[in-house]
């Protein structure tokens, strides 16, 4: 069998798709982004992915070897027998509360599925309301990772679990617990892979169409936010990487299983170690809310991290926060408000510095790996007197991530 030695991360994230190509020294060889097509999901999605490997330079395409793709965790839809939706897909946030006390008898302990997103709240939810004509074609649920690679290797009814701890799989045992495989709807569950394992070959037809080889494999995928880690340089326990996009996201590559649904923390199995953390609410949503890009480039300025401030803030949008603080009714505090713009922006940059210290704290104080370095990814990762900010608080070193493309996350994991 010939050598293929390049592997290809393809990124269905919430604002558009990416596409990564890599060589096994992990040297970025390709890449291209564009935004999703103005089409319902999942037509959206599939045509989104015919325009990733379609853009493939014709010199590349024969070479790869092997794909991965991650997608937007909790996003799921119910197929019938040919993989073809039932109904829309529901998002990574849609709320199905009405379904939320049967998902909470059968989800393990502090598992992530106990939730009202969960892709288990979607699946319940869907049980409980669809049309008896419409529920009775159901044979998969899938989720976006899924459904896609689904398209490039012709089966139907496999997952990862990555994706599926929101469904309720226990990646601690490797089964779906007993009482969801009693359940009317157990049959419409995915086989669970572990991320990045061979799932089989793409199909003759999409080989021919995209210039792809006949040999090349498709790996079961993972979800966006574990492909973002993996794309960030953390690999070794006590890696943390923090990722302020539009919340704040922390995650900590641990040897210990930390689950604490009290404040907001699972694991994530990442081969014999965990990825630990949880997502405040806190995060760039904030900014937005007062000032423009510009303006906060220009104010970030101004700031001296080294000055003191009286400013106690929690930044929120509304009431509700996730993690370190798991409480639905947490009130915003983000008074009182200086007439000086540049003084109320270092007070939220350092209130959010404090809840992310909060976080690598309480993970350590309930067991995880002690915290080597943090890597930082998103949005966030260009603010300097943030980074400065928080250097002042963390006692560890601060980089930035080696790539905040989670298609690149992707592309190492299917190169294995």
């Amino acid at each position: 069998m010939t050598h293929l030695p390049l592997a290809l991360g393809l990124d269905f994230g919430t604002s558009g798709v990416r596409a990564a190509v890599v060589n096994p020294q992990r040297h970025l060889c390709w890449q291209h982004r564009q935004p999703y097509p103005d089409l319902p999901a999942p037509e959206g999605w599939r045509q989104a992915l015919w325009g990733l490997l379609g853009a493939l330079p014709g010199a590349i395409a024969p070479q790869i070897g092997k794909i991965a793709i991650d997608g937007t965790s909790g996003t799921v839809v119910l197929c019938d027998s040919a993989g073809e939706p039932l109904t829309s897909p529901l998002l990574y946030n849609h709320p199905c509360k009405e379904s939320l006390a049967a998902v909470k008898a059968l989800a393990p302990a502090h598992s992530p599925a106990a939730s009202a997103t969960s892709s288990l709240a979607k699946l319940v939810w869907w049980h409980q309301s669809l049309p008896s004509g419409t529920w009775q074609q159901a044979v998969y649920l899938l989720h976006q990772a899924d459904w896609l690679g689904a398209q490039l290797y012709g089966q139907w009814g496999l997952s990862d679990y990555h994706n599926s701890l929101k469904l309720g799989y226990d990646v601690g045992s490797l089964s779906y617990p007993l009482a969801m495989l009693e359940q009317p709807w157990s049959a419409l569950l995915p086989r669970v892979l572990a991320p990045g394992e061979v799932v089989g070959p793409v199909t003759a037809a999409i080989a021919q169409r995209f210039g792809l080889s006949l040999q090349c494999q498709v790996v079961a995928g993972t979800t966006d936010s574990i492909a973002a880690f993996l794309a960030s340089g953390a690999k070794s326990p006590g890696d943390g990487v923090t990722s302020l996009g539009s919340t704040l996201v922390i995650k900590l590559l641990s040897d210990r299983r930390i689950d604490a649904a009290d404040y907001g923390i699972y694991s994530h199995r990442l081969g014999q170690l965990w990825l630990v953390g949880g997502a405040s609410n806190t995060g760039g949503a904030v900014l937005e809310k007062f000032f423009d890009r510009d303006a906060l480039a220009t104010l970030s300025q101004r700031i001296d991290p080294a000055a003191p401030t009286d400013l106690d803030y929690y930044p929120l949008v509304q009431p509700g926060e996730r993690f370190p603080i798991n409480d639905p009714g947490l009130a915003p505090r983000l008074s009182p408000q200086p007439e000086n713009d540049a003084e109320f922006l270092h007070g939220l940059l350092l209130g959010m510095a404090r809840i992310e210290q909060r976080g690598y704290t309480l993970l350590a104080e309930l067991g995880a790996s002690p915290l080597r370095q943090i890597y930082t990814a998103g949005g966030g990762a260009a603010n300097e007197t943030w980074r400065q900010l928080r250097a002042g608080l963390m006692p560890v070193p601060i980089k930035n991530a080696a790539s905040v493309e989670a298609a690149v996350g992707s592309a190492y994991l299917a190169l294995g």
